[in-house]
């Protein structure tokens, strides 16, 4: 058996009952012994970015996993998760029940064009980054803190917070571990820090 990576994977729906499918999505992401859940972060709505115009708004969250599937078991892992949830894969950054991508996994560098990682976009999205933040506050991408990342990515203007997510139904802990990350988000929208 290989030894356990730390991976975080970036989960998004804006299709059908949003928060049951993020609940499910991530008991559905750690019910197999080679992925154990440690953390959850808070969710946030965000408009969709990219993609065709008069999307739902999506609800986006970020977990962390450790893992002793390889990259691309992980990933195939992740893309059943989305079969199970009717992820339909018709146009490119088009809405969808379920979204689950691999931000990183370890510290491995990919550039196959199946699986880049870190994630090639992750560090231009508030949506990925602020909830990876509020998770981590002391997690890095290619060397930069993640939180200033956030502050400084187009979209982190249009990021709320989102109180419903049913963390309770999701395995291992996940009720816990969303529930003390809520903190970090308080009701209104999300605002940059005044610097110092």
């Amino acid at each position: 058996m290989s030894e356990p990576t730390k991976a975080i994977l970036a989960l998004g729906s804006n299709l059908g009952e949003r928060n049951d499918t993020l609940s499910t999505a991530v008991a559905d992401l750690v019910d197999r012994p080679e992925v154990r859940l440690l953390g959850v972060s808070p969710v946030v709505q965000t408009k969709a970015v990219g993609g065709p115009a008069g999307q739902p708004d999506f609800l986006n969250m970020v977990i962390a996993v450790e893992t002793t599937l390889g990259p691309y078991e992980l990933l195939q892992h992740c893309h059943d998760v989305e079969q199970k949830h009717h992820r339909v894969r018709e146009v490119r950054w088009g809405p969808r029940t379920l979204d689950v991508d691999i931000i990183t996994y370890g510290g491995l560098r990919s550039d196959d064009p199946e699986l880049i990682l870190p994630h090639p976009r992750a560090a231009e999205r508030a949506f990925v980054l602020y909830p990876w933040a509020q998770l981590d506050p002391a997690a890095q991408l290619n060397g930069e803190s993640v939180a200033e990342l956030a502050v400084r990515a187009e979209d982190f203007a249009g990021l709320r917070p989102f109180d419903g997510f049913d963390g309770d139904g999701a395995a291992n802990g996940v009720g816990a571990a969303n529930g003390s990350g809520k903190a970090g988000a308080e009701a209104g929208s999300i605002t940059r820090a005044e610097p110092a």
